[in-house]
Protein backbone atom coordinates (compact mmCIF):
# COMPACT_ATOMS: atom_id res chain seq x y z
CA UNK A 1 0.00 0.00 0.00
CA UNK A 2 1.70 3.23 -0.97
CA UNK A 3 2.03 5.61 1.72
CA UNK A 4 2.68 9.97 1.62
CA UNK A 5 3.10 11.36 5.15
CA UNK A 6 4.50 14.80 5.82
CA UNK A 7 2.67 16.71 2.58
CA UNK A 8 1.94 20.43 3.34
CA UNK A 9 -0.64 22.01 1.32
CA UNK A 10 0.76 25.05 -0.69
CA UNK A 11 0.05 27.34 -3.21
CA UNK A 12 -3.73 27.73 -2.16
CA UNK A 13 -5.45 31.15 -2.40
CA UNK A 14 -8.67 29.17 -1.37
CA UNK A 15 -9.92 26.20 0.41
CA UNK A 16 -9.42 22.46 -2.12
CA UNK A 17 -11.02 19.69 -1.24
CA UNK A 18 -8.26 17.09 -0.57
CA UNK A 19 -9.32 14.89 -3.51
CA UNK A 20 -8.79 17.82 -6.04
CA UNK A 21 -5.66 18.67 -4.52
CA UNK A 22 -4.09 15.35 -4.72
CA UNK A 23 -5.12 14.99 -8.26
CA UNK A 24 -4.27 18.32 -9.93
CA UNK A 25 -1.59 19.51 -7.29
CA UNK A 26 0.07 16.45 -6.41
CA UNK A 27 -0.67 14.30 -9.74
CA UNK A 28 -0.35 10.99 -7.84
CA UNK A 29 -3.61 9.66 -8.99
CA UNK A 30 -6.88 10.92 -10.78
CA UNK A 31 -10.24 11.67 -9.15
CA UNK A 32 -11.51 8.51 -10.52
CA UNK A 33 -8.53 6.44 -9.13
CA UNK A 34 -9.35 8.11 -5.45
CA UNK A 35 -12.70 6.82 -5.35
CA UNK A 36 -11.64 3.45 -6.56
CA UNK A 37 -8.61 2.24 -4.56
CA UNK A 38 -10.13 2.79 -0.77
CA UNK A 39 -7.81 5.44 -0.09
CA UNK A 40 -7.10 7.22 3.86
CA UNK A 41 -6.49 10.69 4.72
CA UNK A 42 -5.50 12.27 7.52
CA UNK A 43 -5.13 16.18 7.73
CA UNK A 44 -3.25 17.62 10.63
CA UNK A 45 -3.13 13.91 11.83
CA UNK A 46 -6.78 12.88 11.71
CA UNK A 47 -8.61 10.95 9.85
CA UNK A 48 -10.81 12.72 7.38
CA UNK A 49 -13.20 11.85 3.64
CA UNK A 50 -11.69 13.02 0.36
CA UNK A 51 -14.14 15.56 0.53
CA UNK A 52 -12.59 17.89 3.01
CA UNK A 53 -11.35 21.35 2.28
CA UNK A 54 -8.00 21.56 2.75
CA UNK A 55 -6.30 25.26 3.43
CA UNK A 56 -2.88 26.84 3.49
CA UNK A 57 0.17 24.88 5.66
CA UNK A 58 -2.39 21.66 6.09
CA UNK A 59 -0.23 18.32 6.62
CA UNK A 60 -1.66 15.59 4.63
CA UNK A 61 -1.17 11.68 5.25
CA UNK A 62 -2.37 9.33 2.38
CA UNK A 63 -3.15 5.76 2.00
CA UNK A 64 -4.27 3.91 -0.50
CA UNK A 65 -4.87 0.30 -1.76
CA UNK A 66 -3.26 -0.55 -5.68
CA UNK A 67 -6.18 -1.39 -7.91
CA UNK A 68 -5.86 -4.58 -9.43
CA UNK A 69 -3.15 -5.35 -12.48
CA UNK A 70 -4.81 -4.04 -15.76
CA UNK A 71 -6.07 -6.50 -18.39
CA UNK A 72 -3.00 -5.86 -20.38
CA UNK A 73 -1.27 -8.47 -22.14
CA UNK A 74 3.12 -8.01 -22.58
CA UNK A 75 4.46 -8.42 -25.60
CA UNK A 76 7.47 -8.73 -27.14
CA UNK A 77 7.33 -5.45 -29.88
CA UNK A 78 10.55 -3.61 -31.22
CA UNK A 79 11.26 0.15 -29.57
CA UNK A 80 13.88 2.48 -30.29
CA UNK A 81 14.95 2.98 -26.64
CA UNK A 82 16.76 6.46 -25.45
CA UNK A 83 17.27 5.45 -21.79
CA UNK A 84 16.31 2.18 -19.82
CA UNK A 85 17.50 1.76 -15.80
CA UNK A 86 14.83 0.33 -12.76
CA UNK A 87 12.61 3.32 -12.68
CA UNK A 88 11.90 4.56 -16.02
CA UNK A 89 12.48 4.30 -19.31
CA UNK A 90 12.25 6.93 -22.54
CA UNK A 91 11.88 5.64 -25.91
CA UNK A 92 11.12 7.55 -29.33
CA UNK A 93 8.08 6.52 -30.28
CA UNK A 94 7.45 5.34 -33.54
CA UNK A 95 4.20 7.01 -35.52
CA UNK A 96 1.23 5.00 -36.07
CA UNK A 97 2.07 3.45 -32.38
CA UNK A 98 -0.76 3.18 -30.14
CA UNK A 99 0.21 4.68 -26.54
CA UNK A 100 -2.77 2.76 -24.29
CA UNK A 101 -5.36 0.05 -24.76
CA UNK A 102 -8.78 0.78 -25.26
CA UNK A 103 -11.37 -0.23 -27.95
CA UNK A 104 -10.08 -1.99 -30.83
CA UNK A 105 -6.72 -1.54 -29.78
CA UNK A 106 -5.93 -4.17 -26.93
CA UNK A 107 -2.51 -5.16 -28.29
CA UNK A 108 0.50 -3.65 -30.25
CA UNK A 109 0.45 -0.50 -27.85
CA UNK A 110 3.52 0.91 -26.24
CA UNK A 111 2.06 -0.28 -22.66
CA UNK A 112 1.71 -3.88 -24.00
CA UNK A 113 5.22 -3.85 -24.95
CA UNK A 114 6.85 -1.59 -21.71
CA UNK A 115 4.68 -4.41 -19.85
CA UNK A 116 7.09 -7.21 -21.09
CA UNK A 117 10.29 -5.45 -20.95
CA UNK A 118 9.78 -4.60 -17.43
CA UNK A 119 9.04 -7.85 -16.50
CA UNK A 120 11.92 -9.22 -18.46
CA UNK A 121 14.12 -6.28 -16.75
CA UNK A 122 12.87 -7.45 -13.26
CA UNK A 123 13.11 -11.17 -14.43
CA UNK A 124 9.52 -11.83 -13.28
CA UNK A 125 8.33 -15.56 -14.43
CA UNK A 126 4.65 -14.62 -14.15
CA UNK A 127 3.59 -11.88 -17.13
CA UNK A 128 0.68 -11.55 -15.95
CA UNK A 129 0.27 -10.35 -12.56
CA UNK A 130 2.77 -7.88 -12.21
CA UNK A 131 3.65 -5.98 -8.86
CA UNK A 132 3.33 -2.58 -9.80
CA UNK A 133 1.30 -0.85 -12.43
CA UNK A 134 3.28 0.00 -15.32
CA UNK A 135 2.81 4.54 -15.61
CA UNK A 136 3.13 5.65 -18.90
CA UNK A 137 3.58 9.30 -17.31
CA UNK A 138 2.58 11.65 -20.36
CA UNK A 139 0.82 10.83 -23.96
CA UNK A 140 1.85 11.10 -27.67
CA UNK A 141 -0.95 11.22 -30.01
CA UNK A 142 -1.09 7.63 -32.31
CA UNK A 143 0.69 9.65 -35.35
CA UNK A 144 3.02 11.66 -33.19
CA UNK A 145 6.53 10.32 -32.97
CA UNK A 146 8.84 11.12 -30.79
CA UNK A 147 10.36 10.55 -27.04
CA UNK A 148 7.87 9.74 -24.31
CA UNK A 149 8.66 8.71 -20.75
CA UNK A 150 7.34 6.11 -19.00
CA UNK A 151 7.87 4.72 -14.90
CA UNK A 152 8.35 1.33 -14.09
CA UNK A 153 7.10 1.92 -10.34
CA UNK A 154 4.83 3.88 -8.27
CA UNK A 155 7.28 6.08 -6.31
CA UNK A 156 8.96 7.00 -9.49
CA UNK A 157 5.62 7.67 -11.32
CA UNK A 158 4.66 9.99 -8.86
CA UNK A 159 8.03 11.77 -9.10
CA UNK A 160 8.00 12.17 -12.41
CA UNK A 161 4.32 13.25 -12.92
CA UNK A 162 4.96 15.58 -10.28
CA UNK A 163 7.41 17.40 -12.86
CA UNK A 164 4.99 17.46 -15.10
CA UNK A 165 2.19 18.81 -13.50
CA UNK A 166 4.33 21.91 -11.83
CA UNK A 167 5.66 22.39 -15.41
CA UNK A 168 9.50 21.51 -14.58
CA UNK A 169 9.82 18.99 -17.29
CA UNK A 170 10.64 20.79 -20.65
CA UNK A 171 9.27 19.33 -23.99
CA UNK A 172 10.34 20.31 -27.48
CA UNK A 173 8.38 19.82 -30.64
CA UNK A 174 8.99 20.00 -34.08
CA UNK A 175 6.51 20.73 -36.82
CA UNK A 176 5.95 20.99 -40.51
CA UNK A 177 2.78 23.55 -41.14
CA UNK A 178 1.06 25.15 -43.80
CA UNK A 179 1.96 28.81 -44.60
CA UNK A 180 4.47 31.03 -42.79
CA UNK A 181 3.63 32.70 -39.13
CA UNK A 182 3.39 36.44 -39.66
CA UNK A 183 5.54 36.79 -36.58
CA UNK A 184 8.79 34.50 -36.24
CA UNK A 185 8.29 33.68 -32.74
CA UNK A 186 5.81 34.14 -30.16
CA UNK A 187 3.31 32.33 -28.06
CA UNK A 188 -0.20 31.42 -28.01
CA UNK A 189 -2.21 31.21 -24.86
CA UNK A 190 -6.02 30.56 -24.93
CA UNK A 191 -8.60 28.68 -22.58
CA UNK A 192 -9.06 25.43 -24.94
CA UNK A 193 -12.30 23.04 -24.50
CA UNK A 194 -13.80 20.18 -25.88
CA UNK A 195 -16.04 21.13 -29.22
CA UNK A 196 -19.70 20.94 -28.56
CA UNK A 197 -20.17 20.03 -31.99
CA UNK A 198 -17.41 16.87 -32.59
CA UNK A 199 -16.65 15.27 -29.55
CA UNK A 200 -13.25 14.15 -31.06
CA UNK A 201 -11.81 17.82 -31.21
CA UNK A 202 -10.69 20.46 -29.16
CA UNK A 203 -10.76 24.06 -29.70
CA UNK A 204 -10.10 27.45 -28.47
CA UNK A 205 -12.31 29.31 -25.83
CA UNK A 206 -12.13 33.03 -24.43
CA UNK A 207 -13.08 31.44 -20.99
CA UNK A 208 -14.26 27.64 -21.13
CA UNK A 209 -12.26 24.99 -20.72
CA UNK A 210 -8.64 25.09 -19.07
CA UNK A 211 -5.96 27.61 -19.83
CA UNK A 212 -3.67 26.77 -22.40
CA UNK A 213 0.52 28.04 -23.47
CA UNK A 214 1.87 27.32 -26.44
CA UNK A 215 5.73 29.43 -27.57
CA UNK A 216 6.78 28.63 -31.29
CA UNK A 217 9.78 29.76 -33.60
CA UNK A 218 9.87 29.43 -36.96
CA UNK A 219 12.93 27.56 -38.03
CA UNK A 220 12.57 28.00 -41.85
CA UNK A 221 10.12 28.67 -44.24
CA UNK A 222 8.98 28.06 -47.86
CA UNK A 223 6.09 30.37 -47.79
CA UNK A 224 3.59 27.73 -48.48
CA UNK A 225 5.19 25.48 -45.74
CA UNK A 226 7.25 25.70 -42.62
CA UNK A 227 9.48 23.96 -40.20
CA UNK A 228 8.30 25.29 -36.93
CA UNK A 229 10.15 24.97 -33.03
CA UNK A 230 6.71 24.27 -30.76
CA UNK A 231 7.11 24.56 -26.90
CA UNK A 232 4.13 23.44 -24.87
CA UNK A 233 3.86 24.80 -21.30
CA UNK A 234 1.04 23.34 -20.47
CA UNK A 235 -0.03 19.70 -21.06
CA UNK A 236 -3.47 19.84 -22.46
CA UNK A 237 -5.27 17.23 -24.94
CA UNK A 238 -4.52 18.19 -28.94
CA UNK A 239 -2.88 21.31 -28.02
CA UNK A 240 0.01 22.33 -30.19
CA UNK A 241 -2.81 20.85 -33.32
CA UNK A 242 -5.31 23.04 -31.59
CA UNK A 243 -3.51 26.01 -31.40
CA UNK A 244 -1.57 25.95 -34.92
CA UNK A 245 -5.36 25.85 -36.36
CA UNK A 246 -5.55 29.12 -34.18
CA UNK A 247 -2.87 30.73 -35.40
CA UNK A 248 -3.98 29.95 -38.98
CA UNK A 249 -1.13 27.21 -39.83
CA UNK A 250 -2.54 23.69 -39.08
CA UNK A 251 -0.16 20.79 -38.54
CA UNK A 252 0.40 19.12 -42.24
CA UNK A 253 -1.14 15.53 -42.30
CA UNK A 254 -3.51 16.19 -39.45
CA UNK A 255 -6.81 14.53 -40.52
CA UNK A 256 -8.85 16.23 -37.22
CA UNK A 257 -7.91 20.12 -37.62
CA UNK A 258 -7.67 20.43 -41.63
CA UNK A 259 -4.55 20.15 -43.25
CA UNK A 260 -4.56 16.55 -44.23
CA UNK A 261 -4.76 16.69 -48.13
CA UNK A 262 -0.94 17.87 -48.33
CA UNK A 263 1.03 15.76 -50.46
CA UNK A 264 -0.40 12.24 -48.93
CA UNK A 265 1.36 13.76 -45.77
CA UNK A 266 1.21 11.57 -42.41
CA UNK A 267 0.81 13.93 -39.11
CA UNK A 268 3.96 16.35 -39.16
CA UNK A 269 4.84 16.45 -35.39
CA UNK A 270 7.47 15.01 -33.96
CA UNK A 271 8.15 15.40 -30.31
CA UNK A 272 11.84 16.18 -30.28
CA UNK A 273 13.20 16.38 -26.95
CA UNK A 274 12.38 16.01 -23.25
CA UNK A 275 14.66 17.38 -20.53
CA UNK A 276 13.48 15.80 -16.99
CA UNK A 277 14.61 14.33 -13.47
CA UNK A 278 14.82 10.84 -13.25
CA UNK A 279 14.57 9.38 -9.92
CA UNK A 280 17.80 9.19 -8.19
CA UNK A 281 19.17 11.82 -10.10
CA UNK A 282 20.84 15.21 -9.28
CA UNK A 283 20.50 17.57 -12.28
CA UNK A 284 17.71 17.08 -15.12
CA UNK A 285 18.87 15.41 -18.43
CA UNK A 286 17.62 16.06 -22.09
CA UNK A 287 16.82 13.20 -24.18
CA UNK A 288 16.30 13.58 -28.16
CA UNK A 289 15.35 11.63 -30.61
CA UNK A 290 16.34 12.81 -34.14
CA UNK A 291 14.16 13.90 -36.94
CA UNK A 292 11.91 10.79 -38.58
CA UNK A 293 12.39 9.74 -41.91
CA UNK A 294 8.64 11.49 -43.15
CA UNK A 295 10.33 15.08 -42.47
CA UNK A 296 13.55 13.90 -44.08
CA UNK A 297 11.92 13.31 -47.04
CA UNK A 298 9.66 16.31 -46.55
CA UNK A 299 12.26 18.44 -46.38
CA UNK A 300 14.32 17.08 -49.08
CA UNK A 301 11.40 17.38 -51.60
CA UNK A 302 11.46 21.28 -50.12
CA UNK A 303 15.00 21.51 -51.58
CA UNK A 304 14.41 20.39 -54.86
CA UNK A 305 11.44 22.94 -55.63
Amino acid sequence: MPSYAGIIAENLSSPLRLDRYVAENLALLSRSQLKSRCIEAKVNGKAVKISRLLKGGDRLELNWAESEPPDLIPENLPLNILYEDANAVLVNKEQGMVVHPGAGNRRGTLANALLFRRLCLRGEQNLSSPEERLGIVHRLDKDTSGVIIAAYNNEALAFLAAQFKNRQARKIYVAIVRGTPKESSGNIETCITRDPRDRKRFTVSANKGKPALTSYRVLRSWGVYSLVLLRPRTGRTHQLRVHMLHLGHPILGDPIYGASAVRNATLMLHAKSLRILLPGGTEPQTFRAPLPARFSHFLNEQELL
